[in-house]
């Protein structure tokens, strides 16, 4: 049997997840990752991309992560993203119409500032749109 570890996932609005499991799979940005048990100490940006959490009953419950910040040591590991989202509670028509909003507000060309929100707000609209299409395969 693996060895459980302690992983918590912060949001700015709340505690997203705080439990044992036994392996993890996220995306950092210079790649996907696992982690197990006694990982050795790693601190990594997150980009927009999924998360994977092994449940007790031995499968993986997936989750879409929004930019953010991962710390492994001391066989803990904390997640500080924007935001998080189960696959299953992605509510995928309202991820949608934030993929076509963001896509129109980069086409209107405005500020630098709103160009750089608009990308953001498309790279999270469709990690979400990713995420929740993996779940139903």
């Amino acid at each position: 049997m693996a060895t459980p570890f302690q992983l918590t996932v912060i949001t700015p609005e709340k505690t997203f997840f705080d439990g044992e499991t036994t392996q993890i799979i996220v995306r950092t940005t210079e790649g996907d990752i696992g982690i197990l048990a006694n990982h050795t100490s790693l601190v990594a940006s997150l980009p927009s991309g999924p998360l994977k959490v092994m449940q007790a009953s031995g499968e993986y419950r997936l989750a879409a992560v929004s930019a953010g910040l991962i710390k492994v040591g001391g066989n803990k590991v904390n997640i500080f993203a924007d935001a998080v989202e189960w696959a299953d509670e992605i509510d995928i028509e309202w991820a949608k119409r934030s993929e076509e909003n963001a896509k129109q507000r980069l086409a209107a060309k405005n500020s630098e500032r709103d160009l750089d929100l608009a990308e953001l707000k498309l790279k999270r609209a469709l990690n979400r749109i990713n995420v929740h299409n993996t779940l139903m395969k």
